[in-house]
């Protein structure tokens, strides 16, 4: 269906993340992939949704050169929002291990956003859903840590790995935007191109 509509446009998801690659591939999407290796920093000034729309869109701006009248290009990005700051991938085990604690226990928000272009558009929009963790103690984090590849997941977590089975108590929104793209929005988005 989406598949049919889109066909004239060559898709390219500016992403190595695999979540990613999956959930286009499930919206049975004709797509490639392209890694980017980008600074990702923003200006101290922006706070929650206005630093993921602005990467994504730094993102997509990396393609000026290579767009043409059938690209149609995905870039995204996401972050946990806790405490007034953003939280992205860990630097390694360590971080990793103390970001977990300071989540325990307490609320935080998941926000990806997502830039769509084509030579004559630029969407972007987001999603924010909000995670309760349960109390984590320090065996269950190192447990985690250990056995998990956490380095390459904003908020040092996946969703969808065993932390997501025994530590979260709730959560305000679209699961799958906490793995890392809103595809519900997405889909609404490109039908509407």
């Amino acid at each position: 269906m989406l598949k049919d509509k889109l066909s004239k446009y060559d898709i390219i998801l500016a992403s190595k993340s695999p979540r990613r690659i999956q959930f286009l591939k499930d919206l049975d999407l004709n797509f490639k992939t392209i890694s980017l290796d980008i600074d990702e920093s923003y200006p101290e000034h922006l706070k929650s949704r206005e630093i993921t729309d602005y990467i994504a869109i730094k993102k997509s701006k990396s393609f000026n050169e290579s767009l043409n009248k059938k690209t149609l290009l995905i870039t995204s990005d996401t972050i946990v929002w806790h405490n007034n700051k953003a939280i992205g991938k860990p630097l390694d085990n360590n971080h990793a291990k103390q970001t977990l604690l300071e989540l325990s226990g307490k609320y935080h928000e998941v926000i990806t956003s997502v830039c769509i272009r084509t030579c004559s558009k630029n969407i972007v929009f987001n999603d924010i859903t909000k995670v309760l963790f349960k109390e984590l103690s320090i065996s269950e984090v190192e447990y985690y840590v250990n056995n998990y590849n956490v380095l390459d997941k904003a908020g040092s977590y996946g969703i969808q790995d065993w932390i997501g089975y025994v530590a979260i108590k709730s959560i305000e929104g679209t699961y799958n935007n906490v793995m890392g793209l809103p595809t519900n929005l997405l889909y609404k988005e490109l039908s509407n191109i």
